[in-house]
């Protein structure tokens, strides 16, 4: 089965979502530069801060706390300091462009807390086996958002068809790095079908997928029964969609490859 994640700042969101099966809740402090690359997009500009990443530390039980933080500056060595004591689980470096890069965060974690790599720009796309030989790197996940601007595609999914995550995939798996990519909405929902993009997951041997903001959005939603009831009725559908998923062979996932790949170029083509 794989780990969901979502990103969330609210403690009670977060043990709402962590009580229906979530396995990791993600606090987002990346701001430096998200606002220029993105401007124009119907995107959320994170405005988390360390002391949320706490707070929501000490309301888990079980889920594990995912800190994603900025990309390296003078500031990270401090960043990555607070991050740590706010008691991270893991640590995310988002828009990276070398393996001098994913060595220094590394480093900076020291083991205290898991390391994951967020590939988003086309210089760690293409250099991506040099970066995942770095020692200490325990996780890599593909951002199709800025990936796909950087590349300039015009639909993030068409990375899904044109063997980039798939690339991106072989390398972490080849190396025994865990790994996971994109987001996904509830089923039956979503651009690409949820259905269409979880059956990738496990053609691919993914570990996780991000639980997209369509999937609760809490600036729509407030009451947190009504919360509940969306991520215990969400999570529970999707678990027996994984659990349909596995007992299916290769001819079902080629033909759903197939079949996603024709979808995803009739949107691409359709945003021309």
């Amino acid at each position: 089965m794989l780990d969901y994640m979502y990103i969330t700042n609210d403690s009670a969101v977060a043990v709402v979502a962590e009580n229906a099966g979530v396995n990791e809740i993600f606090v987002d402090l990346e701001k430096r530069g998200k606002e220029e690359r993105q401007r124009g997009m119907n995107t959320v500009k994170s405005d988390h801060t360390v002391a949320d990443a706490a707070a929501i530390r000490a309301a888990l039980k079980k889920a594990r706390l995912l800190v994603r933080v900025n990309p390296l500056w003078e500031g990270s060595g401090r960043e990555i300091e607070e991050v740590i004591r706010a008691g991270a689980d893991i640590v995310m470096l988002p828009y990276f462009t070398t393996a001098a890069e994913a060595e220094r965060f590394v480093a900076l974690c020291g083991g205290r807390a898991e390391t994951r790599l967020l590939v988003e720009t086309p210089e760690s796309a293409r250099e991506i086996g040099d970066i995942l030989s770095v020692p200490g790197i325990d996780g890599v996940h593909v951002g199709l958002n800025d990936l796909h601007l950087g590349l300039g595609k015009k639909f993030m999914f068409e990375l899904l068809c044109d063997g980039t995550v798939e690339r991106i995939c072989k390398a972490a798996r080849s190396r025994g790095i865990s790994y996971g990519f994109g987001g996904v909405a509830s089923l039956g929902q979503g651009t690409l079908p949820a259905e269409r993009i979880l059956a990738e997951h496990y053609r691919l041997g993914s570990s996780r997928v991000i639980l997209s903001r369509s999937f609760c959005n809490i600036r729509e939603h407030t009451d947190l029964r009504e919360i509940d009831r969306i991520f215990s009725d969400g999570i529970g559908k999707m678990r027996a969609f994984e659990s349909f998923l596995s007992r299916q062979g290769a001819e079902y996932f080629e033909n759903n490859r197939t079949e996603t790949a024709a979808i995803v170029r009739r949107i691409a083509e359709g945003s021309a």
